[in-house]
């Protein structure tokens, strides 16, 4: 990191691209990659990973050769929108493996799920038994994905200038 632990400079922020594109890269091809040598890399990953930073490392699978060749938007709307029930229906989707994605959303539906399924019966099956079981729901629309014209990970980071946002939500200026 640069010479103020509380600093971002190009390099760090260089470091955080190439990670993001590939979390196996070793410490000598990410110091190439970055014009740094191997141990203030290493120590720079390190700091940045103080920083709270990375939030895991994981390998991103294929779906279509594990027969997951179903993605589905489903649209849940609850009775009421009140604490205990938003809890109670968060809880219960967190439960459910093919459930890639859940946000609480503004607009017509609750929540916005995102799922994976083998087929159309596996997928009926989530529905009837599971998701309409969770005590609450009182409408679901679903929608499927015909084709998948975009997907990353990678978060957008500018070549230099960043704000961060601390878990309170105070911006502190980075380089």
């Amino acid at each position: 990191m640069s010479a103020n632990p509380k600093r971002l400079d190009r390099i760090d922020i260089g470091i955080l691209n190439q990670l993001q594109h590939n979390a196996r890269i070793t410490n000598a091809e990410l110091a190439r990659a970055v014009n740094l040598s191997t141990t203030p890399c290493f120590n720079r990953v390190r700091a940045l990973e103080k920083l709270g930073l990375f939030k895991q490392h994981v390998t991103l699978l294929d779906p279509e050769p594990l027969g997951l060749s179903i993605n589905v938007f489903i649209q849940v709307s609850l009775e009421k929108q009140v604490e205990d029930a938003l809890q109670r229906f968060e809880q219960a989707i967190s439960e459910q493996p093919e459930v890639m994605e859940c946000y609480l959303m503004s607009g017509d539906a609750d929540y916005l799920l995102r799922v994976v399924m083998p087929d159309m019966r596996a997928l009926e099956r989530f529905i009837i038994e599971r998701l309409t079981t969770i005590p609450g729901v009182s409408n679901i629309r679903s929608s499927f994905a015909l084709k998948q014209v975009r997907y990353k990970t990678a978060l957008p980071l500018p070549s230099a200038g960043l704000t961060l946002v601390d878990p309170n939500g105070n911006r502190t200026e980075w380089e």
